[in-house]
């Protein structure tokens, strides 16, 4: 719950002091402290709660948004992470310094010795950093608005991500993770840092995953140091925490990281869920086998049909862009009901999907390496055991999906490769005005470091689809409501042992996760540990979006602004509307349109909400 941000000018023509003032007034909140330190030509400033991670040390200055975790093993008897960088920059230099840290944390760094700044991003991006550089200055924060504020900074907005945002699927917002949805606003992406000297910009990736050979060891030692891994992870973190509360779904990973705290204190914690009136995606069964014996107390969010476009309107002033799924509105109200009961920090589970090929998705990459090995009885096994785990009237599983599924989304004459689902890509592509051409060319970049396509999957996840943006919201909501949030999952450690777990410990017999069910022997209820469904947590924006939520998305879509915008072909999006209405109204389980319309509102009013924050027409 802080922010970082500054300026390093290369002239005396203008001083910092007011211009760090202003970007300030544009993030902080109202009860946070807020200090600032510098030179003549740099200042940094840091605006939180706890006490300020920021220190000038020999001729060094730091800020810090975030936790360091190993301060202890780094010898750091340092009063704040800040003061622990600047000795460790002192013996290491920057970059060998960030090796060093194991935590969630954007750092900026100022040497006035050598007149060169330093910024740098957690291994994962759990911490935001923007920044902007033009032949007079470079300037950095964890948000957007600030940046947007400098008289310099224009506020043009970048039309190859608001064309994404339009009409492609939320997995590619973040494929080109280095851009923001401004124009002229960079993102530094996770595991990178960036030097400026003497003006100029260079910027070097400090951490990545490496292919290396998949561990050999017996499944029970695998299965022993995965739980010792993960319970260390939450170890570290409970440290931190001063009021905790564990966010709690129905599927393995919430349940393992809370299971892991109540091991380590050997009292049940406080939880907290949102509970839905719409049964599709309401985990309330799946949760009570946690309740008796690992929350002392549960605190049910209830969410019925909320005025959707109103609480976008609140989310967007923290999140100064459009926010990508309508979890994360369950999420703000989450987050929101957590800190009035008067709780500092959430945990939660985000990464173990990716680590431990949870998602359905992930079985079509299993059966690629599976093919690719020539391994065709286990294919033939694993195939059938899928179709009769997860097999839906509408959603089928059996061996003419996965043949299709095979050629679509992997190259097969390429080891490893993995192919974007252009299918999902491009399905509102019609939507959008022909004179808004930006999807057209869009090509997304597919990373494939890894000779296994199920390892190049989860890595394409964690790095350019569903934890980016996954992230950001989650930063935005805790920080806009004076949480802490913390990650167990994404600790290095348990990112870089899992990638490094074969795929047939991770699937098997039509199961995901296994190696982590294993792990949690004992610690989990068994019938948590050995559920093989699953929901998924997500938000019925179908029905939020359909019956009493129609007339104000039919007002918005029929506005003059809308029309004048010219993204959207208007009678397109009628079409989508009415026929949302008509499945809603099915009950058939059939594929709807309600990310397409969460997309379309959160468009819109984000647009607006730029074009009356800053009296000037967004460039669209």
């Amino acid at each position: 719950m802080s922010r970082i941000l500054g300026i390093h000018k290369y002239t005396h023509q203008q001083n910092t002091r007011g211009l760090v003032q202003q970007m300030l007034a544009a993030v902080r909140g109202n009860d946070w402290t807020n200090r600032s330190l510098g030179t003549p030509l740099v200042e940094f400033c840091w605006s939180g709660q706890r006490t300020p991670n920021i220190v000038e040390h020999e001729d060094i200055i730091v800020a810090i948004d975030g936790h360091v975790y190993n301060r202890k093993e780094l010898g750091g008897h340092s009063n704040t992470d800040a003061a622990l960088v600047a000795n460790l920059y002192k013996q290491y230099g920057f970059k060998e310094t960030l090796k060093h840290l194991n935590g969630d944390f954007s750092i900026s760094l100022h040497d006035t010795n050598t007149k060169v700044t330093w910024v740098a991003r957690d291994r994962f991006g759990i911490k935001p950093l923007y920044y902007i550089a033009d032949p007079d200055h470079f300037a950095f924060a964890s948000r957007p608005r600030a940046l947007l504020c400098l008289p310099w900074v224009t506020k043009e907005l970048n039309r190859a991500f608001i064309a994404r945002f339009a009409a492609s699927h939320y997995r590619y917002f973040d494929n080109t993770p280095h851009e923001s949805p401004y124009r002229d606003i960079a993102q530094l992406p996770a595991a990178h840092l960036l030097c400026v000297e003497n003006g100029k910009l260079t910027t070097d990736r400090y951490w990545s995953l490496n292919d290396l050979p998949d561990l050999e060891e017996p499944i029970p030692e695998l299965a022993k140091r995965y739980r010792e891994l993960l319970l260390d992870a939450v170890d570290i973190r409970l440290k931190e925490a001063r009021r905790p509360i564990f966010s709690l779904s129905g599927g393995m990973d919430s349940s393992s990281v809370l299971a892991c705290a109540v091991n380590l204190t050997t009292k049940a914690q406080h939880a907290t869920s949102t509970v839905y009136s719409d049964a599709t995606y309401d985990e309330s069964d799946e949760i009570r086998s946690m309740l008796d014996m690992h929350v002392s107390e549960w605190h049910p969010v209830h969410i019925g049909t909320p005025n959707v476009l109103e609480l976008v309107q609140e989310m967007l002033d923290y999140h100064d862009e459009p926010v990508a799924t309508a979890t994360w509105l369950s999420h703000y109200l989450m987050c929101r009901s957590v800190a009035e009961e008067g709780f500092d920090g959430l945990f939660g589970g985000l990464g173990g999907d990716e680590l431990n090929a949870g998602e359905y998705e992930y079985f079509t990459f299993f059966f690629a390496d599976l093919r690719h090995a020539g391994k065709t009885q286990l294919l033939t096994k694993e195939v059938d055991l899928w179709a009769r785990n997860h097999d839906h009237p509408i959603f089928r599983k059996n061996t003419g999906v996965m043949e299709n599924n095979l050629t679509r989304l992997t190259d097969l004459q390429n080891t490893g490769k993995c192919l974007p689902d252009l299918g999902r890509m491009r399905r509102y592509r019609a939507t959008i005005n022909a004179e808004f051409s930006y999807l057209d060319g869009f090509e997304p970049v597919m990373d494939h470091p890894f000779t296994s396509y199920l390892k190049n999957r989860t890595y394409q996840d964690l790095t350019r689809e569903t934890l980016p943006c996954c992230l950001r919201a989650e930063d935005r909501h805790t920080t806009a409501f004076g949480l802490d949030h913390f990650l167990p999952f994404l600790d290095h450690r348990l990112v870089e042992f899992m990638f490094r777990i074969p795929g047939t410990l991770k699937i098997r017999d039509g199961v995901t996760k296994i190696l982590l069910r294993d792990a949690m022997t004992n610690l989990l209820p068994r019938d948590t540990r050995t559920r093989v469904k699953k929901t998924g947590w997500n938000a019925p924006a179908h029905v939020w979006l359909s019956g009493q939520g129609r007339p104000p998305l039919m007002d918005l879509v029929h506005s003059k602004k809308f029309k004048e915008r010219g993204i959207y072909d208007v009678k397109q999006v009628q079409m989508l509307i009415d026929e949302h209405e008509t499945l809603v109204a099915a009950g058939n389980g059939e594929d709807n349109h309600m990310m397409f319309l969460w997309q379309l509102v959160n468009l819109e009013l984000w647009l607006q909400w730029v074009e009356q924050d800053f009296q000037q027409p967004p460039s669209t």
